[in-house]
């Protein structure tokens, strides 16, 4: 069987903010379980999209009734492909882990469109499958602690894509030069 988990939610930020906060996301103080993220490709393709490959490395922690001799290590290397359509403002972001997916797969997607409640803001839709393949009758109870797991790891993630964006905000607010500004002013 597979679990999904499914939520919208809009960040009060426009769409060319909330996509800089994306890439800057990590680190913040909600994050912790985020080792290292490196770009693996990036190009703009013939329509202008910005298509990127990262690899992120996670570390998690298998819940205590799991039999601790079929995981090795708590980390897992995670695949992040993404595409930027600066022209239609939305962004398309899949991740799944590449580690342990027998034991348990997250296929992850996120949409970021311009509008949400109110068109200044930003609406992002996640949606996610947790698969197990393990067996030994407990595919349904793995499945349920990686949904469970995941609502709350996606709470977070919410939480410190604030934290950033607010970083933003009272960088541009302070007077000083913008984000990642260059010595050719």
């Amino acid at each position: 069987m597979v679990k999904f988990y499914q939520h919208s939610t809009n960040y009060e930020y426009p769409w060319q903010s909330v996509t800089l906060a994306f890439w800057l996301r990590y680190p913040n103080p909600f994050a912790s379980h985020v080792l290292a993220v490196d770009v693996l490709d990036r190009y703009v393709d013939e329509r202008g999209v910005l298509k990127t490959t990262r690899l992120v490395l996670k570390k998690g922690k298998a819940p205590k009734w799991f039999p601790q001799t079929f995981l090795k290590s708590s980390e897992a290397f995670v695949i992040e492909e993404s595409e930027v359509n600066p022209e239609t403002q939305t962004m398309v972001t899949r991740t799944k882990n590449l580690n342990h997916v027998r034991i348990m797969q997250i296929e992850e997607t996120q949409t970021f469109t311009t509008g949400g409640s109110n068109g200044d803001w930003t609406s992002c839709k996640t949606e996610a499958r947790i698969i197990s393949k393990f067996g030994w009758g407990m595919t349904s109870r793995i499945e349920g602690f990686g949904q469970s797991s995941f609502a709350a790891n996606a709470s977070k993630a919410r939480k410190g894509m604030r934290h950033i964006l607010q970083m933003i905000r009272e960088k541009q607010a302070g007077g000083r030069l913008p984000l990642f500004a260059t010595n050719d002013l």
